[in-house]
C-alpha cells in the first residue's frame, strides 16, 4: 500500500453515512445481507476502475432514486451536486410504485445505455459487474435455486446480463466491460451446466 495524494474523501465519507441512513432496513434479494454492502462494493469498483469522487458517490447512491423516491434526486443534487445527481437519475430505471413491466422496463434502460454519457456509463457497468459477480458466486454454492430470487427467472436473467455485456462491450469497451463480459460469460456456462437455456440477446436490443 502507498499513500494518496492528500485526498480526503470528506464528501465520499458524507455519502456513505446518507447510504446507510436511507438504505439501512434494506437487505439484498434472497440473501439476507446488509444492502449497503452492494452499495460499498459498487463504490469501490468504481474507483478500482479509475473513477473519481463523483462517480464513487453516485455508486453510493446509486439506487437511492430508485428504491428510496423519485424526491431523493433533489436531495442529492443540493447535498452532493448536479453532477452526482445526474449519474444516479441515469442509473434509474424506474422512480415509480408500482414499476412498469420488468421485460419493456430493462429493454428501455439498456436502449439508454446507448445514449448515456460516460459518468453513468462507468457507474451503471461497476453496479451490474458487482450484480453478475453475486449471482454467479450463488450459481456455483446453491445452483439455479438463485433464479428463483428474480422477478424474471433463470431465461430473463440470463437475457437481460448478456445483452448488458453486449451492450457495454459497444458503448463503454475497456477492462470493466471486458470483466463484465468474462463474468456474464461464466454466468451462462454454469447455467448450462445445470440445463437452464441461455437465451441469446434479441435482435435490436443489445
Amino acid at each position: 500500500m502507498t499513500r494518496s495524494t492528500g485526498r480526503d474523501w470528506h464528501r465520499l465519507a458524507a455519502a456513505a453515512d446518507y447510504a446507510f441512513a436511507i438504505h439501512s432496513d434494506q437487505v439484498r434479494k434472497g440473501a439476507e445481507t446488509p444492502y449497503i454492502g452492494h452499495l460499498l462494493g459498487v463504490a469501490g469498483l468504481v474507483l478500482e476502475y479509475g473513477g473519481d469522487e463523483d462517480q464513487a458517490i453516485a455508486g453510493l447512491l446509486h439506487d437511492a432514486i430508485e428504491d428510496v423516491g423519485a424526491a431523493q434526486e433533489a436531495l442529492i443534487a443540493a447535498r452532493f451536486g448536479h453532477r452526482v445527481a445526474a449519474i444516479v437519475r441515469g442509473c434509474t430505471d424506474a422512480d415509480t410504485t408500482p414499476k412498469p413491466p420488468w421485460r419493456a422496463r430493462k429493454e428501455a434502460y439498456v436502449a439508454h445505455l446507448a445514449q448515456a454519457g460516460a459518468d453513468v456509463l462507468l457507474v451503471s457497468a461497476a453496479d451490474k459487474l458487482y450484480n453478475a459477480r453475486a449471482i454467479t458466486a450463488d450459481l456455483r454454492a446453491i445452483g439455479p435455486e438463485v433464479f428463483t430470487r428474480f422477478t424474471a427467472g433463470a431465461a430473463g436473467t440470463l437475457w437481460y446480463y448478456r445483452t448488458l455485456a453486449d451492450t457495454f462491450a459497444r458503448v463503454l469497451g475497456g477492462r470493466l466491460a471486458a470483466e463484465l463480459a468474462a463474468t456474464v460469460a461464466e454466468m451462462a456456462r454454469l447455467a448450462a451446466a445445470h440445463g437452464t437455456q441461455v437465451v441469446q440477446p434479441a435482435p435490436g436490443i443489445s
